[in-house]
């Protein structure tokens, strides 16, 4: 008898971390790598929650396990945060904490959508929602999303799906969104709201950049993102300590579950996980101190005098089309103006990186119908890194013109 392995388990690996397999790899051989490939803020977490983290460990506090769903001083923190930058009035009970905001999207879509379920999702986006989803047995429907609409789905880009290829239970928005940094505007949240609430398809609302924002007048309501629940409580919110608060490793994120899916959220968090890490859980209720908003706030300007500095360097550069940065921390631009010899960005970006010692992410693995020639830059790295990627890729170009 033979064996096998499950079908479900044919997804792409996310290149990202293949590139950073290679960068860690050159780095070990002594090369000077400048990685612009992972969104990850560099700094790392709040001093106020290492500070808490240390004290918990010094006192030998008890780290057994916690309520599934999450400790209640960190979720009364996370509820407490929505009132404070949204004006919501969440209840603690509305806060499924998770590991990392991928625990969130396995749970909520484990508890939303049944096997055969079609997903909506915008292309460019993220691969690890098609490759959830997909894992799990749910049909991905990719909306095609370009220059014309912002990289963002429209009611009318969903109205066309539908008609073309039938209903959906599903669809999954980020903004800002991963790759492009573009965002929804309130009155167009509250229309693709309605356009779900029409037609019986469940909103699931990544907003894990939240807070990253480049507004011109920071003062105007929403200048650090649209919360879903402002216009739907039937929506499913996923948000994350990785991004804003710069706590990837800690893998801590969270949910805003509607009342529907409470139960089954919460039987699911204790059979997949049991708990979310809980000295994590116990030092990030110090992400939500005033020290650690105003540390985070302070990064952000620094992500914001990179982007400025990447923009300015734009004709230096001699790209094609590029994503309007509106939040997140990353570039999504067209090299095809500069692919020379090369026949796609994936192999550009390979290139680039052993010639140059310079890691970007070619746009394939977010848009595998019309991102072949596209890449992605992250500005986590920090100002000194991207002016210095920027002189390495102009003599790269340079040379293969």
């Amino acid at each position: 008898m033979s064996l096998k392995v499950a079908a479900r388990a044919a997804v792409p690996a996310f290149e990202v971390m293949r590139i950073l397999d290679r960068v860690a790899e050159l780095r070990a051989a002594g090369r000077d790598v400048v990685s612009l490939c992972a969104g990850e803020p560099s700094g790392g977490a709040p001093a106020a929650v290492h500070a808490r983290a240390a004290r918990i460990h010094a006192e030998r506090a008890e780290l057994g396990y916690t309520s599934a769903l999450g400790v209640r001083p960190l979720r009364e923190a996370i509820a407490a945060h929505y009132g404070r930058w949204y004006g919501l009035a969440v209840d603690p009970s509305e806060v499924a904490v998770t590991t990392g905001s991928s625990g969130a999207f396995v749970l909520s879509f484990l508890a939303a959508f049944d096997v055969g379920d079609r997903v909506a999702l915008a292309r460019p986006g993220y691969p690890a929602y098609r490759n959830i989803l997909a894992s799990l047995g749910c049909e991905v429907v990719e909306v095609d999303c370009g220059p014309a609409e912002r990289f963002q789905p429209t009611p009318a880009a969903l109205d066309v799906v539908v008609a073309e290829t039938g209903p959906i239970a599903g669809l999954v928005l980020a903004s800002p969104a991963n790759p492009t940094g573009t965002m929804v505007s309130r009155a167009e949240l509250t229309a693709l709201a309605a356009w779900c609430a029409a037609n019986g398809v469940r909103l699931v609302s990544d907003e894990i950049y939240h807070g990253i924002t480049y507004p011109e007048d920071p003062a105007v309501p929403g200048a650090k993102g649209v919360c879903a629940w402002e216009t739907d409580r039937s929506a499913v919110v996923v948000s994350s300590f990785s991004k804003y608060w710069g706590m990837t490793g800690w893998r801590l994120g969270w949910a805003l579950v509607p009342a529907d899916l409470r139960q089954a959220v919460d039987a699911l968090a204790g059979n997949v996980a049991l708990c979310p890490p809980t000295p994590a859980q116990h030092a990030a209720v110090e992400a939500f101190s005033p020290e650690a908003y105003a540390e985070a706030e302070a990064r952000v300007a620094d992500f914001a005098a990179t982007r400025a500095l990447l923009l300015g360097q734009l004709g230096r550069l001699g790209w094609g089309t590029v994503a309007p940065a509106d939040g997140a921390f990353y570039l999504y631009a067209d090299v095809a103006p500069k692919l020379g010899p090369f026949p796609d960005s994936a192999a550009w970006c390979a290139a680039l990186l052993e010639e140059e010692g310079v890691a970007v992410v070619p746009g394939a693995d977010f848009d595998a119908a019309h991102g072949t020639t596209f890449v992605r830059l992250s500005l986590a790295a920090g100002r000194a890194a991207v002016a210095e990627a920027v002189e390495r890729i102009v003599r790269f170009q340079d040379r293969h013109a």
